[in-house]
């Protein structure tokens, strides 16, 4: 049985082991995943991708001067293989152009593009800007009678113009007729194609134009002053349709400007591929699969992707991971047609030191076990000098480039499988995001924790062995999908457990949140299976250091016998403040819910709450989380089946220290497990024991902040 049809059906188990830690597990029965609110996603084909789609962005200071870019040429060269696709930005600075310097440099592009060609790389134009960034370098950029993109309040952003407006639509019509001219292999569309962050503005655009179209899609006449009363101080109810509403309207802006563009390309160039870069886009409506159609036209041309982030620098690694798991959610509605997905590497602004090679190679396979196909390389220098310092970064990914084809055939465009941090389109709309536009979206990080400790990450409802519920989710969901979320296995906090009883589910959560203890709490575990050897076990994460709202201890009050305790609270004197701060229940659809009153999120890092969570995960999913890691290691995983019976694996070691001993447990009846390095070296390796579904795969030791690729099972596991 595979892991899609474990994820629908589950599997009997009688007995788990988890580290080494044995734990009870009844039979498992019908499994329902959360689904989401927007138009129906079909599981992505399993496409054939036989290597990596690896593109490096070239600025202009090294393609305009002759000198500059012959020797770029010759870098390439010396490093043959390590690209193939070279992308030409149209600027270095980032409103638009006008139309006669961007018509001087497609000129000159058609030359940069035509040598690309005569040594073997498919060549392209990275248009940057079509409606403009941010102000910046005002008097050599566009200007004229254009409409600045403009907020709520009413104020503007001098380099960004409003999509909707006429005369931008012609400027971009021009501008894309003079990049197809210069006959590149694709043409990207650059990321300034949002409603938000054209800097010093935040949500636009509000502009006297977008009302009046606003006016005709909502049939009401509203000012500025008028909108922002009806999105921020209506009824709940009547608030959240109308930002829904307003969402809806975002959405339809983009897909204009796309299916323009895309008209004008292939009026032009007919069949051109055309990319679109990406971030998270949950105020513009997070329409990715509507837009790729846009851009795919009727004659359904090739459509690229660049879903990107922000990981600039290395001081703080872990932001690497979490922009692995922005660029997940951003691939997680593409349509299985758009197969070449390069993940934005991006090393601005360019100092070497800033970023080292080798985490800059790592970065590339983490996105990729996230799920994209490739990597582009933003990551030489944006002036005009010799790119000698930059010789060892591409020296690196010369070296990593075996590692990169390995993963994109090994992985392809299969779904991510494991643990999903609810979310959907309509994200934006749960909250106020005129004067809170980050509340709707703040959940998004905060499972991170929780994945880090070797357990996989998931990005759409239909890869969700375990969907991690929050506030922000609930608000944004429908009865019926909160119903099916809850039919499943769910792992939630108090905050959420109060929305849920508040909206009638209380049958289905078995249990209500009493008063809070804000101070002085310690969780002990209960002698309970799921705890294995750890009760009596505690977990004091000083609340007189981390005042988190949300986080103090709860009393969680049982409503059914069923609903059985996993750990209380005490205070530092060893007194009881809560009998049951954290528990488990199974409900009347036979879905399973943990709500944990106390630190839910973070501080979770111990051997004995790290094995407690990871039991609980198998517990809540029956069965159907398809990996994990079993023991005591700081580990990202991204779990795909490409094909019927075969289990890819992309594992990063996510800490400073060597995983010496890292335990792969893996759902799967397979004896072996190939192991690759990021040399694509391989190890082939037996399974050491077996729990049920599961056998464990002890790998070879993994050095700190480095990837493995582990394929098991399946006719095609043999690597070429």
């Amino acid at each position: 049985m595979n892991i899609s049809q474990r994820c629908r059906i589950g599997l009997a188990v009688g007995f788990i082991t988890l580290g080494g830690l044995p734990s009870s597990c009844v039979d498992c029965a019908p499994a329902t995943n959360t689904s989401d609110n927007s138009s129906p996603a079909t599981k992505p084909a399993p496409a054939r991708i036989e290597k990596a789609f690896i593109s490096f962005r070239i600025g202009t200071p090294q393609w305009l001067p002759d000198s500059r870019y012959g020797e770029l040429l010759a870098l390439f060269e010396k490093y043959r293989g390590v690209t193939d696709e070279i992308t030409f930005f149209t600027s270095f600075t980032h409103p638009n152009l006008p139309l006669a310097e961007m018509k001087r440099r497609c000129d000159i592009l058609a030359q940069r593009i035509a040598a690309a060609k005569t040594l073997g790389y498919r060549a392209g134009i990275n248009v940057l800007s079509t409606m403009g960034h941010h102000e910046e370098n005002l008097p050599n950029s566009l200007s004229g009678d254009y409409t600045p993109v403009t907020d709520i309040g009413g104020g503007v952003c001098r380099g960004s113009f409003c999509p909707n407006g006429l005369n931008l639509q012609q400027y971009v019509r021009q501008i894309y007729q003079y990049a197809a001219a210069a006959n590149p292999d694709y043409i990207w569309v650059d990321d300034d194609v949002r409603l938000m962050g054209h800097m010093p503005l935040g949500l636009t655009c509000f502009c006297d134009h977008c009302l009046a179209i606003f006016a005709q899609e909502s049939g009401t006449n509203y000012t500025r002053a008028s909108l922002r009363t009806a999105l921020t101080a209506g009824g709940p109810k009547e608030s959240t349709e109308l930002r829904k509403a307003w969402l809806v309207h975002n959405r339809a802006t983009i897909a204009r400007l796309l299916a323009l563009i895309e008209q004008t390309v292939h009026a032009a160039k007919p069949g051109m591929p055309l990319g679109f870069m990406t971030g998270d886009r949950f105020f513009e409506g997070y329409d990715f699969d509507r837009w790729a159609a846009a851009l795919a036209g009727s004659s359904h041309s090739p459509v690229y992707w660049r879903p990107g982030g922000g990981f600039y620098e290395d001081s703080s690694p872990g932001g690497l991971v979490g922009k692995s798991h922005d660029i997940g959610r951003q691939i997680a509605f593409l349509p299985s047609s758009v197969v070449a997905i390069q993940s934005e590497i991006e090393n601005f602004p360019y100092q070497r030191l800033k970023k080292a090679s080798y985490i800059t190679a790592v970065e590339a396979a983490a996105h990729m076990g996230a799920g994209c196909s490739g990597a582009a390389f933003n990551v030489l220098s944006g002036n005009d000098e010799p790119l000698d310092e930059f010789e060892p970064l591409v020296a690196r990914l010369h070296q990593t480039r075996a590692f990169y084809d390995l993963m994109a055939r090994q992985l392809g465009r299969a779904r991510p499988i494991g643990l999903f941090t609810a979310w959907n389109k309509d994200q934006a709309a749960a909250g106020d995001f005129i004067n809170q536009p980050g509340w709707a979206m703040g959940h998004l990080g905060q499972g991170s924790q929780i994945l880090e400790a070797g357990l996989p990450a998931a990005y759409h409802a239909q890869g969700a062995a375990v969907t991690l519920l929050f506030p922000q989710s609930v608000a944004a969901m429908s009865p019926a999908e909160i119903r099916q979320a809850l039919a499943g296995g769910v792992y939630t906090d108090v905050e959420t457990l109060n929305l849920l009883n508040q909206r009638g589910f209380q049958e289905l959560t078995g249990m209500s949140a009493e008063q809070p203890h804000p101070v002085d709490c310690i969780e002990e575990f209960t002698p309970h299976p799921l705890n294995g050897p750890f009760a009596k076990r505690q977990r004091d994460c000083r609340q007189s250091f981390y005042r988190v709202p949300g986080y103090v201890g709860y009393v969680l009050q049982p409503h059914d016998p069923k609903v059985e305790t996993l750990a209380r609270l005490v205070d530092y004197g060893g007194q009881e403040l809560s009998p049951c701060s954290l528990a488990v229940y199974e409900n009347p659809l036979g879905g399973r819910i943990c709500v944990s009153g106390y630190y839910p999120w973070d501080h979770l890092h111990s051997l004995s709450k790290n094995s407690h969570m990871k039991a609980m995960m198998r517990w809540l999913s029956r069965d159907r989380l398809p990996a994990y890691v079993a023991s005591y290691h700081k580990a990202n995983l991204w779990v795909r089946e490409p094909d019927h019976g075969r289990i890819a694996i992309a594992l990063l070691n996510s800490s400073f220290d060597a995983a010496d001993g890292l335990d792969l447990t893996v759902a799967t009846s397979a004896a072996e497990a190939r192991v690759f390095d990021m040399q694509a070296k391989e190890h082939v390796i037996r399974a050491s024991s077996t729990n049920g579904p599961y056998r464990h795969f002890m790998l070879p030791a993994i050095e700190p902040w480095t990837m493995r690729l582990v394929v098991v099972g399946g006719t095609e596991s043999k690597v070429k």
